[in-house]
């Protein structure tokens, strides 16, 4: 199927960025030779001979091209794109000239993480089919080589008519999150029956933004102080709500349907039932982005700690906005990125958005004080740190969340099927000390009042929850 049609320029340019091909130089050699031999040696056979070449290359530059094809990269439009999701796109070769293009040598580059399996011509009803297999990844930047090729790894050949276009057709699977590239594209174009061929013409890829897969995760429990106006949590502060918070004397401003009349009879004056508001409550994700561990198999692969870390967020993120609850995000690195605490549908479609950008960056200067400067941490929100406990500073960075007040939740990111280190030597042992000496390090923080679990999905952080909520309520001794 051609696609649509390019607009002809009015002006005619020169035909700068075309090049003549072997062909025409040979064409022009045989042709020049046959014809001074033939008057040389007085033979007319030979003028004969050499008249064919002539004329028809004559005949083909009659027409010479004025303008370079035209490139561009065309993303699937069927919505937002999230891991294990299908994946289209379009390379469109346009032809802007007067002259028809014989031969159009195609090609692009597409992401690993982007598995394309189906890639060709939609006019010509054939695309070249790889099968999806899977992946064995090498590391966080794409699948290993030794995975099967993609359709899209190949040039592809085709002619455009004068003035409209054709479309390469790629159909895949996204494997992982992010901002994948589909791209650099470039083509190449014979004219005039392959005497003349145009300079590459590159463009620059697009990206495709595909979102994290959001993991089944359901908390019920309440929030340990919920500060808000409105919203699902029950507070301890009194107002309009639906938990009891126990039987008070009919004041001023009180109304008449919660007069409790057994307790106004018992007693013989008015009595009301007083309950506790329903608030919103501040959900802050601290995303630790001082190592990475762990090799990305994409969505049906093993993860790795970046890979856990943003899909938990993503489902911590959609389940606490869906209650209504406001959500906020931090960096732990030297980026220090943050995204403002809002609520709704927008700020998760922004929550997802900004994961996109997660990367981690090792730094050897301690990024607490950028992070956690004034006005960033309120007070009565509840802070779940998602961190694989890689880094001391990280530690430091818990003890000292929990040592100023506030309510945390340690979220162990590290894989569970983390191999040991297959090298001769003592490699084994020093594996297995560092294993040690981190179960220490999580034992030591638990004792000094901060929660670490296992990040699990579906109420993986109900019995946490439940703790924190608990000190949340104890009476506290002196101030702080």
């Amino acid at each position: 199927m051609t696609g649509p049609t390019v607009p002809r320029s009015t002006e005619p340019e020169p035909a700068a960025g075309w090049a003549p091909t072997p062909a025409l130089g040979r064409a022009v050699l045989l042709a020049g030779l046959l014809l001074v031999a033939g008057v040389l040696l007085g033979r007319v056979d030979l003028i004969v001979l050499a008249a064919p070449f002539a004329l028809g290359t004559a005949y083909a530059l009659r027409r010479r091209p004025t303008a370079l094809p035209q490139v561009w990269i065309t993303p699937g439009d069927d919505g937002p794109l999230v891991e294990g999701g299908d994946a289209t796109a379009a390379v469109s070769v346009g032809n802007p000239d007067t002259v028809d293009y014989d031969l159009v040598v195609l090609r692009t580059r597409v992401s690993p993480w982007l598995r394309i399996f189906r890639a060709g011509f939609a006019r010509d009803g054939v695309a070249a089919d790889v099968p999806p297999a899977a992946t064995t990844p090498t590391g966080s930047q794409g699948p290993a080589s030794g995975a099967s090729r993609s359709a899209a790894d190949r040039p592809f050949v085709t002619s455009v008519p004068t003035g409209s276009a054709v479309d390469l057709e790629l159909v895949g699977r996204a494997l992982r999150w992010g901002r994948h590239q589909v791209g650099p594209a470039g083509a190449r174009v014979a004219t005039a029956g392959g005497l003349l061929v145009s300079r590459a013409v590159i463009i620059e890829p697009v990206r495709v933004r595909v979102y994290p897969r959001t993991e089944p995760f359901e908390a019920v429990e309440a929030m340990p102080r919920a500060a808000g106006l409105v919203g699902a949590h029950h507070s301890r502060r009194p107002g309009e709500g639906g938990e009891l918070a126990g039987v008070r004397r009919f004041g001023p401003g009180d109304r008449l349907r919660r007069i409790d009349w057994r307790v106004s009879l018992r007693a013989r004056q008015l009595h009301v039932a007083a309950t506790l508001s329903d608030r919103d409550a501040e959900v802050v994700v601290l995303l630790d982005v001082l190592a990475e561990a762990g090799r990305s198999g994409g969505v049906d692969g093993a993860a790795s700690v970046l890979d856990t870390t943003v899909r938990a967020t993503a489902a911590i993120a959609e389940h606490y906005l869906h209650r209504g609850d406001r959500v906020s995000l931090l960096e732990y690195g030297p980026s220090a990125r943050r995204l403002r605490p809002a609520a709704g549908r927008r700020q998760y479609l922004t929550v997802l958005e900004w994961l996109l950008d997660v990367r981690v960056t090792s730094s050897s200067h301690e990024p607490y004080d950028q992070v956690f400067g004034p006005q960033l941490l309120s007070s009565d929100a509840l802070v779940v740190v998602l961190t694989p406990l890689l880094d001391e500073r990280s530690a430091q960075m818990l003890a000292r969340l929990t040592r100023a007040g506030r309510f945390v939740v340690a979220v162990d990111t590290l894989p569970t099927d983390l191999s040991s280190p297959k090298d001769r030597g003592w490699a084994e042992v020093a594996y297995r000390l560092w294993r040690l000496d981190r179960e220490i390090m999580i034992g030591q923080l638990r004792e000094h009042g901060v929660p670490v679990v296992r990040w699990a999905g579906a109420g993986s952080l109900d019995q946490v929850l439940r703790d924190v909520a608990r000190l949340a309520t104890a009476p506290r001794v002196g101030g702080r």
